[in-house]
């Protein structure tokens, strides 16, 4: 090392040379960057250095491969899991950034960018992916104490079988590590096996169990020195079966992944490439890849062992007996991985020989075990019982689940131990919906959708999801209810409670409800832009289409004069200024917008005269002196008695009054009279060309009759 600090590196993904440019000088000589432009090169560079980059920079719309369609890599690959994502992008649609939050996102920066705000996001998020490494190494540390006590106990009822089969005990060593060893060969070559390192541990793990169907195949057939009969070998073969059975047998464990992969192994590792093998004659990929790969390690370890039966061969014997297909054939994509590691195998072997618990102490535990048939059957269901109650404690806890079973009859809730703690409840709480800290929790109305969601649930579709605000110490925060619902065996089948959980989503669902609401503003103004504004208002014209409403449409004449006079800065002064005066002069149910530059919309729901309303917010606007520039309003109204409940039509007519207004002079406002439509083309908009009514309003101080255009 040369001392130095190794910096992390981000890769940014943008299209744009410009906004590159822009983020690295941001991001200073604090960070190492990568520069890519498009979708297809981020892909190429993560496939290349994923464990080397701490941080992507995301652009959405790109061309080759957008945004969306690299997160979709990502997730694929499991990249998303290691590599934090800040997606940068100047597209606003709620949809967009909702499907981008659901694929991984960890956090969104719109254009233009902000120094401050993209240094202090950049930071946050490698924090947080620091944290989240770290409590995951904590985690990982714990679960794998657990996982050794596990091992412990397969090691044992393995070795049971080799005890009995008088075997050194090594096999199921040997067999585990040379399984580890071809799967991590074989997920270097085949990614779509998805051998990620958790399922390589589980396989290897399952594999102990490989030949538990031999405990009850007859000793003397076990340990028989000489050639089996057909009829002894016929006996042996059924091994394969009756391990399988077993464990069809374990209902309570069905479910679990360790069980899943033992079965198949335990059934398949006899069966052949070729279709030759047994019980059920499997041939090529019908057999799960676990137990063709410990096929293959067991094959391996039994040439290379002594038996009753038979010398040891060679490792160099060994292998070339299996690649020329001697001892059955196997899958050619596992020979390569067995010719590829086969130099280190006899080294990874016999250093797994010294790390296993002492050989002695285990024969000695199998030997009492295999000498007390008494053992009590209750004792260990209570064991495996209380290792799954553990084990669902603990991954609740880590998890921060508030997990719950409900039955209506006797009214109750069962809560896991850090669902009790956090609420401060009991572990079971009798009538909760009597319950006043339950009631505290659950409001009426939310205690009611549950209910209702609940009964809609059928035993055909169990699973049921609702969103609701939980009340915590005065604080009302959104949390997911994910229930299954219980049925009786009756004909009809009744509602019996359910089980569930309740998940915390306050910060992502207060997130996105922010990311909602400033996509939906204007970032100058703080006004509404014109698409939510639009949205708001139709929705108004939907629900109620016989109400009255009036759209006013205005901007702010010889605005180009003031740009141009006193300069941007003091133009984007001006347009903030008639926003807080448009706040001041409106009701709060009024939609008021930014429309774009200096144009303005107020919509209005309105039961009286509607011109007092109008001449009051135009007054308020028009006139003012702002540093030194007059401001003049040019306005023009419509209303949905001349148009109908229409938006378009309402912009479009308040358009043609405004432009009647510009026409006349500017500095006033129009209502727009729709009793004539003949239409033509003007200033690229189509306007009224006779003499529509339209009732002109000027004020007493008349407009702003001097300067240059205002567009």
């Amino acid at each position: 090392m040369d001392g130095k600090k190794r910096r992390q590196k981000i890769l940014i993904v943008d299209d744009s040379e410009m906004n590159r440019s822009i983020l690295v000088d941001m991001l200073g000589d604090e960070y190492e960057t990568i520069e890519v432009e498009n979708g297809l090169m981020a892909v190429n560079e993560l496939q290349k250095r994923a464990a080397e980059i701490s941080l992507m920079m995301l652009d959405i719309v790109m061309p080759l491969m957008d945004g969306l369609e690299v997160l979709e890599v990502m997730n694929r690959r499991r990249w998303i899991e290691t590599v934090p994502v800040i997606m940068i992008s100047a597209e606003t649609s709620s949809d967009r950034i909702s499907q981008a939050l659901e694929m991984g996102v960890t956090d969104f920066i719109s254009r233009p960018f902000d120094a401050k705000i993209v240094q202090r996001r950049v930071l946050n998020t490698l924090l947080s992916s620091a944290k989240q490494t770290e409590l995951e190494n904590l985690v990982a540390e714990q679960i794998y104490e657990k996982e050794q006590n596990s091992l412990l106990m397969i090691d044992i009822l393995s070795h049971i079988v080799e005890f009995r089969n008088g075997e050194s005990g090594l096999h199921v060593v040997h067999v585990r590590r040379l399984t580890e060893v071809l799967l991590r060969q074989l997920a270097s070559k085949r990614p779509d096996y998805e051998l990620t390192a958790a399922k390589i541990a589980l396989i290897s793990e399952a594999s102990a169990l490989h030949d538990i169907g031999k405990i009850a195949i007859d000793e003397k057939i076990l340990n028989k020195p000489g050639r089996l009969t057909d009829e002894e070998f016929k006996i042996m073969k059924q091994h394969s079966s009756i391990g399988a059975q077993m464990l069809d047998g374990l209902s309570v464990h069905q479910g679990e992944p360790l069980v899943k992969i033992a079965y198949q192994i335990c059934r398949w590792h006899h069966e052949r490439w070729d279709g030759r093998g047994y019980p059920d004659g499997l041939k090529g990929d019908e057999i799960p890849i676990a137990a063709q790969v410990v096929a293959m390690a067991d094959v391996y370890d039994a040439l290379t062992s002594e038996r009753v039966y038979k010398a040891a061969f060679s490792h160099e014997q060994a292998i070339e007996m299996i690649c020329n297909n001697e001892c059955g054939s196997f899958n050619p994509l596992l020979l390569e991985c067995l010719m590829e590691v086969s130099d280190t195998m006899q080294d990874d072997l016999s250093s797994t020989d010294g790390n296993e618990a002492p050989e002695e102490s285990i024969s000695s535990i199998v030997e009492k075990m295999s000498s007390h048939s008494e053992l009590s059957a209750s004792n260990r269901t209570l064991q495996l019982l209380e290792h799954e109650r553990m084990k669902y404690s603990f991954f609740a806890a880590m998890s921060k689940e508030i997990q719950f079973e409900y039955t209506l009859s006797p009214s109750m809730v069962s809560l896991n131990a850090w669902g009790a703690r956090n609420l401060g409840l009991d572990e079971v709480v009798m009538d909760p919906l009597e319950n006043q800290k339950v009631k505290g929790y659950l409001n009426e109305d939310l205690r009611a959708q549950l209910h209702q969601v609940l009964e809609s649930a059928t035993p055909e579709e169990p699973i049921v999801t609702l969103e609701g605000k939980v009340e915590k110490d005065g604080v009302k925060k959104w949390y997911r209810f994910v229930m299954q619902a219980l049925w009786s065996e009756d004909e009809p089948p009744e509602l019996r409670g359910a089980i569930g959980k309740a998940v915390d989503i306050h910060s992502s669902r207060s997130y996105l409800e922010k990311l909602e609401r400033r996509a939906s503003m204007d970032q100058l103004t703080g006004l509404l832009n014109l698409t939510s504004a639009q949205t708001q208002a139709e929705a108004r014209l939907k629900e109620n289409p016989e109400a009255k409403y009036a759209l006013a449409f205005f901007d702010c004449d010889f605005f180009k004069d003031a740009n141009n006079t006193y300069g941007h800065l003091f133009g984007n002064r001006l347009l903030i200024h008639i926003a807080e005066r448009l706040r001041q002069v409106t009701r709060s149910g009024d939609i008021v917008s930014r429309a774009g530059g200096d144009e303005y919309i107020i919509f209005i729901q309105y039961h009286q005269e509607l011109e007092p309303t109008i001449q009051r917010i135009y007054g308020a606007l028009h006139g003012e002196d702002f540093g030194g520039f007059s401001i003049s309003i040019s306005m023009g109204v419509a209303t949905t008695g001349q148009v109908g409940p229409d938006f378009t039509a309402l912009m479009g007519a308040a358009d043609k009054a405004l432009y009647a207004v510009k026409q006349a002079g500017k500095g006033q406002y129009k209502f727009y009279d729709g009793r004539e439509t003949s239409l033509t083309e003007a200033r690229g908009e189509s306007v009224y060309t006779n003499q529509s009514e339209i009732i002109n309003y000027e004020p007493e101080n008349g407009g702003q009759s001097k300067g240059g255009e205002d567009k």
